[in-house]
């Protein structure tokens, strides 16, 4: 199986990837330890800070001798050099807020998944010409439902994740499902700035285990 599929695999069977960011580097860690013994084996993890790669680099030593099954994402991708950064950190799938043509050529060629925000089926076409299997529809609570259930038919050939916009209730999930998506991006509101804060790391695994949960139900 290509590295490609292995991680697409991964985020639809649990239907869901979680997302975050923290400057603290202990705090970090202890999060992916949680959102692990919840069950989840895909994270984004967002390049949104000055200490983001050595964050990542720091999750990545963790990874491989903690959960050596968890695969580890990069998200906030906007140009090829953080791309090559992250590539040579071990990053083992991106993800960006917008489609970088560059970032897809020199990605995808090496079997790893490249997931793009789009949010137009310009952008959508441009990114499945260009190799995108996976596809981030952002933002998710400006497109809404509607949206992928109006371009599911025209796009066959491509997975769908919203991101932006998606809540924890069975009512929010269970509506991007029915409209067609294979997972949901879900960051802030599973992994929040006051969870974060108090260290709350017990109520983030019990939060994501109850999502998962919810998921199973649904498929």
């Amino acid at each position: 199986m290509t590295k490609i599929q292995t991680v697409t695999n991964a985020i639809i069977n649990q239907g869901i990837l979680p997302l975050y960011y923290n400057a603290d580097e202990t705090v970090t860690i202890e999060i992916l330890r949680s959102l692990y013994k919840a069950g989840i084996r895909a994270v984004e993890y967002t390049s949104r800070g000055e200490a983001a790669l050595s964050n990542f680099t720091k999750m990545v030593e963790v990874r491989n001798s903690e959960m050596q099954d968890m695969l580890l994402g990069i998200g906030t991708i906007k140009n090829i050099a953080q791309a090559e950064e992250y590539y040579k950190a071990g990053a083992d799938f991106f993800i960006s807020p917008g489609f970088v043509a560059e970032v897809a050529a020199f990605l995808i060629p090496k079997d790893l998944l490249y997931s793009p925000g789009c949010m137009t089926p310009t952008e959508i076409i441009e990114a499945e010409n260009s190799g995108v299997t996976f596809v981030k529809l952002f933002p998710g609570n400006a497109l809404g439902t509607g949206f992928m259930g109006a371009i599911k038919d025209v796009f066959p050939n491509l997975k769908f994740m919203p991101t932006g916009g998606v809540d924890t209730t069975k009512e929010s999930i269970e509506s991007w499902f029915k409209a067609g998506v294979s997972a949901v991006g879900m960051g802030s509101k599973l992994v929040s700035k006051e969870l974060m804060l108090a260290k709350d790391y017990a109520t983030i695994e019990n939060e994501t285990k109850k999502v998962l949960e919810i998921i199973q139900t649904l498929k």
